[in-house]
């Protein structure tokens, strides 16, 4: 298995995260057109096996104060072997998000592993976690 994370937006393969997504709890249903129209507004970071995506996670931000992730997934049959944790890692590391005051998400079932990055539960943390960096 040769995995890499690229985040060149050319190399997403939109048919694969809409086929993803279309059947996800929080995007069911979302048409090919709006998944497409939401790639270009964000930044996105493409999970490969050769050439062969294999998983996502998109980032709306300002990438300076703001930014909100988001349709994070590694297809299940390559899950259980730390590839949701690398695509994380490399949220984290990007260096347009290095300086942003806050980083946000919203899961059902992953506070575990957003947790092992430095996310913390907003509210009752149901569902809310995030990221506070530094004030202006």
């Amino acid at each position: 298995m040769n995995v890499v994370i690229r985040t060149e937006p050319e190399r997403l393969d939109v048919d694969a995260i809409h086929a993803f997504l279309t059947r996800s709890y929080w995007a069911a249903g979302v048409t090919r057109e709006r998944v497409a129209k939401s790639l270009d507004g964000s930044l996105c970071f493409g999970l490969f096996d050769g050439e062969r995506q294999i998983g996502f996670a998109r980032v709306i931000t300002d990438r300076v104060t703001f930014g909100y992730l988001c349709d994070v997934y590694v297809l299940e049959e390559h899950r259980g072997r730390g590839l949701g944790k690398r695509l994380i890692e490399a949220v984290r590391a990007h260096p347009d998000l290095q300086a942003l005051r806050r980083l946000l998400l919203k899961t059902r079932d992953a506070h575990g592993l957003y947790e092992q990055f430095g996310f913390e539960r907003v509210g009752d943390g149901r569902d809310f976690m995030q990221i506070k960096g530094e004030s202006p």
